[in-house]
């Protein structure tokens, strides 16, 4: 076999008038070699020398994949076994790739690789919403394996924000949303979502009924993401990995959940804001294109979703909600109960845990709300003094026990034990029975009615 240097040379030589054994002679090569590269042999290509066993049943392997992309290859070697192919499986693979029998799948096809279109936006026109799932949050917080962030990107100028939450319930989508469309400005035409159960339904793929009314309070209409087609999300996409990498990381292990958010805003605001976009007038930050967006405002108050979580009660009887604490009744300290926030109200509801079969626990307290992260301490004076007497009742002036004191066993140990220490076979009447005495029996009398006897009668 030639190299593609010696072809050249070969084809060089034989154009130069030289005979096919002289360019043998020179290359130190076989003169039917010679022959058969001048012919038109492919340099680099092995000649097969027996006809290629694979070649009959490529039509039937083409067509069993034409009509079954994602026949497996095992499934389709066992039927060309049975119409007697006796290659092995690597060398019918092999073939398949070669030969490229098997055809692109194009619903299941991923995105990656695809021709790739940069999708323009209009001003003000899309806000792009996804939720992000953040691994090992500090365990301090209560939330669990998982904390949620919710992330809102202006399609046009990729200005984003986002909202820790402790849940991906619809009651706290909207919270969020309402707290990120705050930050980012105003509202744009639309929202454009993937398939989130609570915005739209898994089964028909539109707007679910609960959501439609919160669009039509914001007044803006929903986009879906049309089925297996993400990436028309690339803006929010890129800030989720972004929060991620830049932010999540970099949490420390002793922030609360306030402190964190404020981390969040604060990365937004001097380094996601400050980003540089090439513009038509040339460049400008994202803080600048996005203050020409033309946004509507927001609704006053959000919209009147109502956010419940549950919470334990510290040995104060405080329950803590947003960076906050608000008293309850002492009796409930060290257990669970339910904090109800319907969003834009000027006041919380706390309330026991519901028992098995009921709607709803019993409020046992309604607090103000205080603004959020504000360390406020919010205590009904009710409560302070329930407390206060509790804990004075639990007091006492009397010293504590000696433990290495000598404390032998009182009258009443003594005469407790004579009792158990009387003879056996008599009566005695034992202590807190009332009318007739308890009689003892001595079951020694029945050995000596047995003994001897060797029937049952």
């Amino acid at each position: 076999m030639l190299t593609r240097e010696d072809d050249i040379d070969v084809h060089a030589l034989r154009r130069q008038g030289w005979t096919i054994s002289a360019i043998a002679r020179h290359l130190g090569r076989d003169r039917k070699t010679i022959g058969a590269y001048l012919a038109g042999r492919v340099p680099g290509q092995r000649a097969r020398s027996t006809p290629d066993p694979f070649e009959v049943f490529a039509p039937y392997a083409g067509q069993r994949l034409a009509d079954d992309p994602h026949l497996w290859a095992s499934t389709l070697f066992d039927e060309l076994q049975d119409l007697g192919y006796r290659g092995s499986y690597p060398t019918m693979t092999r073939q398949l790739r070669a030969r490229a029998l098997r055809p692109a799948c194009e619903p299941c096809r991923p995105a990656k690789g695809r021709p790739i279109a940069v999708i323009e936006h209009r001003p003000g026109d899309e806000t792009q919403w996804d939720w992000v799932e953040l691994p090992d949050p500090p365990e301090h917080w209560g939330w669990g394996k998982r904390a949620h962030l919710l992330v809102g990107a202006l399609a046009h100028s990729g200005r984003w924000r986002g909202v820790l939450c402790e849940s991906e319930d619809q009651a706290h989508l909207i919270d969020a949303m309402d707290r990120v469309v705050r930050e980012l400005g105003g509202l744009s035409a639309g929202w454009r979502f993937d398939r989130m159960a609570t915005v739209i339904s898994p089964g028909t793929g539109r707007v679910s009924a609960s959501f439609a009314a919160v669009a039509k309070y914001y007044g803006v209409t929903v986009r879906p993401c049309p089925p297996r087609r993400g990436n028309r999300k690339g803006v929010v996409e890129k800030a989720n990995h972004v929060a991620a990498q830049r932010f999540w990381r970099t949490v420390p292990d002793d922030a609360t959940v306030e402190a964190a958010q404020g981390l969040l805003d604060r990365w937004c605001t001097l380094r996601g804001d400050t980003r540089v976009r090439a513009t038509t007038d040339g460049k400008s930050t994202v803080a600048t294109v996005a203050a020409a967006e033309p946004l509507r405002p927001p609704p006053p108050v959000p919209f009147p979703a109502t956010l419940v979580v549950t919470r334990r009660v510290s040995a104060q009887a405080l329950v803590s909600f947003r960076g906050n604490r608000y008293s309850v009744p002492p009796e409930l300290a060290g257990g669970n109960v339910t904090v109800t926030l319907r969003l834009g109200s000027l006041s919380i509801d706390i309330a026991t845990t519901p028992t098995p079969g009921a709607r709803g626990g019993v409020v046992i307290a309604r607090h103000p709300l205080a603004p959020a992260g504000a360390g406020a301490m919010i205590r009904d004076h009710g409560h302070v003094l329930a407390l206060d007497q509790g804990a004075l009742a639990a007091a006492t002036p009397a010293a504590p026990h000696h433990r290495k004191q000598r404390r032998p066993p009182s009258p009443a140990a003594v005469a407790a034990a004579a009792v158990l220490r009387a003879p056996t076979g008599t009566e005695t009447t034992l202590p807190g029975a009332t009318g007739q005495a308890a009689v003892v029996v001595d079951l020694a009398r029945y050995a000596e009615a047995a003994t001897g006897r060797n029937t049952l009668r």
